[in-house]
């Protein structure tokens, strides 16, 4: 006979959070392994008023968050759990989140423990009772990094040795999100599909993070044509995002991109490959307009 020994709990995995540089929009990231949970959380927290925007990303569960404190009315069933409050400061986001029932242990119980949370402070869950719980967790910045041309037509594949550099990269101060292969324009110098890929992370160390990155890229790329580049930031501009575009849908000429204006990008290796980096960087978990192909056919 198997043992569960916390039967009436389920652990989330991981919980991080970013913020922009004032501090006025937050992007709480909640790693999940039950699916059920984390829909039936996703279609209840929504209705904060709060939570600006949900979304579900592989296995993380996304909430747009204006910091602000609000009083919910919890209602069974019609809407019985969500997040009723966001402080941030310099070095931590504490999140509050309250709910009934069973919805009371996914916020009381259930999101206390997970690796990400420096501590908490939650209620008796269970039953019929009514529960909260405030986590602090540190406040991190997101970081995009975009990558292109590191194979040859004998060997190697962009996609693999990305995600495969991200996981080697991950430690407490950078967390690895997601991976996103974008489909560019397909150029007659290509290696083969033309996709380039950007990385996200949400980190502490933005700076030793990108050259533990450049560093692994650099050994491993066979490729001298490798470009490489770094965004830190919330979110892209819309002139990055004008850039990328453009690159999907049709082949650029260099000056296009030195014309560019962002203060958080950065260019790290700027091999032919530097155009489908920077062009990756705004289509992070984007994923539909970032594997169209636009050529006249999807």
């Amino acid at each position: 006979m198997v043992n569960i020994s916390e039967p009436y709990i389920i652990q989330y995995p991981k919980i991080v959070a970013v913020a922009d540089e004032t501090g006025e929009r937050v992007e709480l990231i909640e790693f999940f392994e039950c699916i059920g949970g984390a829909m039936w959380t996703q279609h209840h927290y929504a209705k904060s008023q709060i939570v600006d925007d949900v979304r579900c990303v592989g296995s993380t569960t996304r909430y747009l968050i204006s910091p602000g404190s609000v009083d919910l009315a919890l209602e069974s069933s019609r809407f019985p759990a969500g997040i009723s409050g966001v402080v941030v400061d310099d070095t931590e986001i504490a999140i509050t989140y309250i709910g009934m029932g069973g919805g009371g242990v996914g916020a009381a119980a259930c999101r206390s423990d997970a690796v990400g949370v420096l501590r908490s402070r939650s209620d008796p869950a269970g039953g019929g009772k009514v529960a909260g719980a405030t986590l602090w967790i540190p406040r991190r910045q997101r970081v995009l990094i975009g990558v292109d041309d590191t194979d040859t037509p004998e060997e190697g594949a962009t996609w693999t040795l990305v995600h495969n550099i991200a996981k080697a990269v991950e430690d407490e101060q950078s967390v690895y999100l997601s991976h996103t292969i974008v489909q560019l324009f397909p150029v007659p110098y290509r290696t083969k599909n033309c996709v380039s890929l950007v990385a996200e992370f949400a980190s502490m160390d933005p700076d030793g993070l990108i050259d533990r990155f450049h560093s692994l890229l650099k050994r491993y790329t066979l490729s001298q044509k490798t470009g490489m580049a770094a965004y830190a930031g919330f979110s892209p501009s819309e002139e990055l995002l004008a850039f990328g575009r453009k690159v999907k849908r049709g082949e650029v000429e260099p000056g296009l991109l030195e014309n560019l204006r962002d203060d958080n990008l950065r260019i790290i290796m700027k091999g032919r490959g530097i155009i489908g980096a920077v062009a990756a960087i705004p289509f992070s978990t984007n994923y539909i307009e970032a594997l169209e192909l636009c050529n006249g056919r999807m």
